[in-house]
């Protein structure tokens, strides 16, 4: 069990002073990760830690990097230098459906579901990473494949009870409003039983009653679920609330990491990203 610390600091610059302390070995280590393209850096040098019930937030402008990075963590891209720790393996060179299995799940800025499948058939594909038994045994649907097959089945839906999705589970997603397609696909990533979940952009083109119901879901799947996550997010509202620390980038740089309350009061972050207050 962690155990957390409302008022400790923490004396590595790589987290920062938190709303928790960590007392035990963070669930992710990135340490010193630089990534360019054909010369241009798109991460350089950024170090980070994220704590094993922790909802850390990185943000900045368009173009600092933060896609880059989650395309660092789940094996999409590989840095020309660094390490990210990952419940104590490093991830650097691995595969991404590797480290899917290894327990990082992801959703997207984009919806991306099978639009012509029901809600339950997507949430099922998340399912594939706990799915062993082989073509024979499915054809004859019997000892371990119907097992496993069942308790796929009974953690959809209790994925689609924790969402409330019951009156779409049988609905085409293609035919359902955006608002719940993105809720859809934060239940296939929560399909594949995470250590940690990365969030990017979870309410982008959201109403306010939708990103109000997101921000929800995503409270109760760290106090609930106890699964720590790494948001990216635009929306600075949804950010300095639910963020327990916020890291901030700029052309791939880290400009500082902190809680809410210092990160905005920060004047370098607001100079590069908040905007900074025109004076009379």
């Amino acid at each position: 069990m962690v155990v957390l610390s409302a008022t400790s600091e923490l004396t590595s610059p790589a987290f920062g002073r938190g709303r928790y302390a960590l007392t035990e070995e963070p669930i992710l280590a990135v340490d010193e990760i630089r990534l360019a393209f054909k010369g241009v850096k798109a991460i350089d040098g950024v170090s980070f830690s994220v704590g094993r019930r922790e909802l850390f937030a990185i943000i900045g402008p368009n173009g600092a990097g933060k896609t880059s990075i989650f395309n660092v963590l789940s094996g999409v891209y590989r840095p020309q230098s660094g390490r990210v720790m990952f419940d104590g393996a490093n991830l650097v060179g691995h595969r991404p459906h590797r480290i899917a299995a290894a327990g990082m799940a992801r959703t997207f800025q984009n919806v991306e579901l099978f639009s012509n499948l029901t809600v339950l058939d997507n949430l099922l594909l998340g399912r594939h990473t706990h799915l062993r038994y082989g073509t024979f045994a499915a054809i004859a649907w019997f000892g371990r494949a119907r097992r496993e097959e069942l308790a796929a089945r009974a953690a959809v839906e209790d994925i689609v009870d924790f969402l409330e999705l019951q009156q779409w589970r049988r609905l085409p997603v293609g035919l359902l409003p955006y608002g719940v397609q993105k809720r859809v696909e934060l239940g296939r990533a929560l399909a594949m039983q995470p250590k940690l979940l990365l969030l990017d952009e979870p309410v982008a083109g959201m109403n306010l009653e939708e990103t109000e119901d997101m921000a929800r879901f995503i409270l109760d799947i760290r106090d609930e679920l106890n699964i720590p996550m790494i948001l990216v997010e635009h929306d600075m509202g949804l950010v300095m609330d639910l963020a327990d620390r916020v890291m901030v980038l700029d052309f791939g740089v880290p400009i500082t990491t902190g809680v809410p309350a210092e990160v905005q009061r920060n004047p370098e972050v607001i100079r590069a990203y908040l905007g900074e207050v025109a004076q009379n």
